[in-house]
């Protein structure tokens, strides 16, 4: 197998280099004369995240999809602390991301199962006041692209950074209460009435209909003449705000109107 870099990370200093190889070794270098210091070995599967710790100018974290996390002493070629991220009844989970706290003090991980792994000192207990399962309503949502080729959510056709903030639900989709919908950024002062997600009937891939939040006012029920929700006529109207400020941007720029209408066309 010809050996490819996978990753790369200088330390807190810069003094040392920390390659991560497709044979799972990591590679400690000398940044300044290129010298191989350490070969670490512990992993069995490809490297692909390596993050320096932020003033503890020895440590190194390194993860992979072997599902283990390593700390290392980069100065001294040995494994200070190691997890493996085995999860009851379906093997072990890759993991995909790690960082650090600005103190040095956690870490957190996020895995191929959707899990977020936070390590760290003291006890848990302020982590048990959440749910075991929060995703966000809109996760797995389809998206499709308009005649611009700008993405666009296929349920509601409105660019995905313009809609409301996403409601919390399990991982059946099913809504979590409303002093959960607080946590979501965007949704700290709302009141209760408008963390009541729409809930709606979906068709699954393989046929199954199960209900879901919806979240948002759709075409169909905008046709049928259903009422809609405060926060959809917000993002609504924020849009034609938006609108409005970039046709007089470009109307301004080009010293009025263009070919003669009263407004300029968009790009």
């Amino acid at each position: 197998m010809k050996p490819k870099v996978t990753m790369i990370a200088w330390n807190q200093n810069d003094n040392y280099v920390v390659t991560a190889v497709n044979n799972h070794l990591l590679k400690v270098w000398n940044s300044c004369t290129g010298q191989l210091l350490h070969d670490l070995v512990g992993h069995a599967d490809e490297v692909f995240v390596l993050e320096t710790h932020p003033f503890d100018s020895r440590i190194m974290l390194s993860a992979g999809h072997d599902g283990n996390i390593f700390i290392w002493d980069i100065t001294k070629g040995t494994k200070t602390k190691h997890y493996f991220n085995m999860i009851e009844g379906q093997g072990h989970g890759a993991v995909f991301d790690c960082k650090f706290s600005p103190d040095g003090q956690h870490f957190a991980c996020t895995d191929s199962h959707g899990h977020l792994l936070i390590f760290g000192f003291g006890c848990s207990r302020p982590y048990e006041k959440i749910p075991d399962q929060m995703f966000f309503h809109t996760d797995y949502r389809p998206l499709i692209r308009d005649s611009n080729n700008y993405v666009l959510d296929e349920q509601t056709q409105q660019a995905p950074h313009l809609m409301p903030p996403p409601f919390l639900v399990d991982v059946d989709g099913n809504p979590h209460p409303t002093k959960y919908q607080r946590l979501v950024p965007g949704r700290e002062n709302c009141a209760d009435e408008h963390l009541i997600p729409q809930l709606g009937y979906v068709a699954t891939s393989d046929g199954e209909v199960v209900e879901q939040v919806i979240g948002q006012q759709t075409v169909d029920q905008d046709e049928q003449g259903l009422e809609p929700s405060i926060l959809d006529g917000m993002i609504r109207q924020l849009q034609l705000q938006q609108d409005q400020r970039t046709g007089a941007d470009q109307e301004s720029a080009s010293g009025g109107p263009q070919n003669g209408e009263g407004t300029p066309r968009r790009g």
